[in-house]
């Protein structure tokens, strides 16, 4: 791995944005995205008790995703029509996947959810990761493919191989690696995993 490209990044970046997110140049992007309020959502409607109310949930989740700044329209779209479509019994499964992947055993959760968004082709990063990634924002991870692409060939990193098809494999891979690189640099870089991502995104792509 290639930390020298990650250090020069945070030199360049902290030049720039003195302050890293604390700027205020970096404040008035943030809100744009208005990260924080989506986390607070989530963490109201994906609650270990409103996932116990399956219809309620169902509406809520759509909600969540249609709020996020981090996943495509398109994919948005294509989720909305999903939740559209879907009969009861699935209903259920799917907010069972979620309540697993955020509260219970989250590899089976992961598997789960993976499992049954691909029987719509929609078995896609940012649909599997965002759950996690606003509910648990410094330590779990939003994959964005072509960001996750661009850190990992910007870093020369070699142990770890990007797969298109979402696996709990390079999901923990990669929110390890994340979660080590991150104590290397600045923490005014990392208020939470998506910024950090952010920071990276900036300056190497």
């Amino acid at each position: 791995m290639n930390l020298t490209k990650l250090f020069y990044a945070e030199k360049s970046f902290l030049e720039q944005f003195p302050g890293g997110f604390k700027n205020e140049e970096m404040k008035d992007i943030g809100k744009k995205h208005k990260f924080g309020k989506i986390c607070d959502y989530a963490h109201e409607v994906l609650s270990k008790d409103a996932l116990r109310f399956k219809k309620d949930s169902v509406k809520n989740i759509s909600k969540f995703i249609s709020k996020t700044s981090m996943v495509s329209v398109f994919e948005k779209m294509r989720f909305r029509d999903f939740i559209k479509e879907i009969d009861d019994h699935t209903e259920i499964e799917f907010v069972d996947s979620i309540y697993e992947l955020i509260h219970g055993d989250q590899e089976v959760g992961f598997n789960s959810l993976v499992h049954l968004l691909k029987e719509y082709n929609l078995a896609k990063w940012p649909l599997i990761s965002a759950y996690l990634a606003y509910y648990n924002p410094t330590y779990d991870i939003f994959i964005k493919p072509t960001t996750v692409k661009g850190i990992l060939k910007t870093l020369e990193v070699t142990d770890i191989t990007y797969n298109s098809k979402p696996t709990y494999e390079f999901y923990i891979a990669y929110r390890d690696f994340i979660n080590n690189i991150k104590t290397m640099v600045d923490p005014s870089l990392s208020p939470s995993n998506a910024a950090f991502s952010g920071f990276m995104m900036m300056t190497f792509l």
